[in-house]
């Protein structure tokens, strides 16, 4: 059953250069957990709860605390997903921050990523080539490749730049930072390649509101 059960929730993928001795789980994008956590919360709860009823329904009253356990995965799934939606900027805050970065300088740019990733606990030091930005936070290393955020629209090629970057330098992970449109092929690739992307929804939750935005929202 746990090599199916991980088949099913987690996926292995090995991480640095030669791809060996180091394996990091992730979960599964089509698991019902990662389906439920990019869902409302109110699903994980109502699940917790049908199937708990359910269980009391049928077993024996020695048996009814397996009912009760049946449910708490579901519970903790619920307060992931309510955590992380109460805590997604909104829409308008969300079209703020691209109109933001995009009148900023390269300079301003970096800086004000740097800066977040600071808040962040990350250590984070000048990069080149592929990368712009280099994180680390304890055994993490981490390439972000953000000089190219304004284009409109982007391809794989700075993706693939970006991936054979991380696997030159054995870095743990990497994300390119881009506000415009990625192609479909973009993103498959960055799926299939462990990229991040990061858009306007996460530089959103990045980067501090500047002060008076919402008075001038309002207005």
């Amino acid at each position: 059953m746990g090599a199916g059960y991980n088949s099913v929730f987690w996926t292995a993928s090995p991480q640095g250069a030669a791809g060996a001795g180091n394996m990091q789980w992730t979960m599964n994008e089509s698991s019902l957990f990662a389906i439920l956590l990019r869902s409302s919360f109110l699903w994980s709860f109502l699940i917790a709860a049908g199937m708990t009823a359910a269980m009391f329904a049928v077993l024996p009253e020695t048996y009814r605390m397996v009912a009760v356990v049946s449910g708490l995965p579901f519970i903790v799934i619920g307060c992931l997903a309510a955590w992380r939606q109460l805590r997604a900027p909104s829409q308008a805050r969300i079209a703020r921050t691209a109109e933001a970065v995009q009148a900023m300088t390269w300079n301003e740019f970096r800086q004000a990523l740097s800066e977040a990733y600071k808040r962040d606990g990350f250590e984070v030091q000048p990069a080149d080539g592929a990368a712009d930005l280099e994180l680390t936070k304890e055994w993490r290393r981490i390439l972000v490749s953000c000089k190219r955020w304004k284009v409109g629209r982007t391809g794989v090629e700075p993706l693939r730049d970006l991936v054979k970057a991380k696997e030159a330098r054995e870095a743990h992970e990497c994300m390119y930072v881009a506000v415009g449109d990625v192609s479909d092929n973009a993103r498959e690739f960055a799926k299939k390649n462990g990229v991040a992307l990061v858009g306007p929804a996460e530089l959103a939750r990045l980067l501090p509101a500047k002060r008076g935005s919402r008075k001038a929202a309002s207005t």
